[in-house]
């Protein structure tokens, strides 16, 4: 224990164990996800991994000028509806090297800055997406997809413009 421990102080941790998750519950209530424990997992590992080859890449391409880099910006259709969810999607597409969200565009698409849009970007987006919907289901979703088997399929097309300070056109 960091400051020692006192037969005193078991009263003080029951109530903290109880009250933190009860006041959690009641300024968030539980939202139709339901996290994936696995895909949380294989979602986490991906991260790292993408995060390690597109920091080398990005430190690559800064230091050696013979690389490209075409900044520019990438107009993404976001799957996910406004809330959490999405908001977790454009957390983690913040972290990934080589692109940042930079707001949100026309039709409720993502703007995302990309260091080389001449790189798979949209795709990149895309992947991330269905990995982070894999491992956050909606409950009503995870009960049609056991009943009929429903799936979703999406194109993954999306409007690039490339070039330092780009407009979406």
């Amino acid at each position: 224990m960091l400051s020692g421990a006192a037969l005193g102080d078991l009263p003080i941790g029951a109530v903290a164990v109880v009250a933190a998750p009860w006041t959690s519950l009641r300024l968030l209530p539980p939202g139709p996800w339901h996290p994936r424990p696995a895909a949380l997992a294989r979602l986490a590992l991906r991260f790292l991994r993408q995060s390690v080859i597109a920091g080398v890449d990005v430190a690559w391409r800064a230091l050696d000028p013979r690389l490209p880099v075409r900044p520019g910006f990438v107009v993404y259709p976001v799957r996910l509806a406004p809330g959490p969810a999405r908001n977790a999607f454009s957390a983690l597409a913040s972290l990934v090297p080589g692109t940042v969200p930079a707001g949100a565009a026309e039709g409720g698409a993502l703007l995302v800055h990309g260091l080389d849009v001449g790189q798979p970007v949209a795709a990149q987006l895309a992947t991330e997406e269905a990995l982070l919907v894999r491992a956050l289901v909606t409950m009503a979703r995870d009960i049609l997809h056991r009943i009929v088997g429903v799936g979703s399929s999406r194109s993954d097309a999306a409007h690039m413009t490339p070039g330092v300070g780009g407009t979406m056109s």
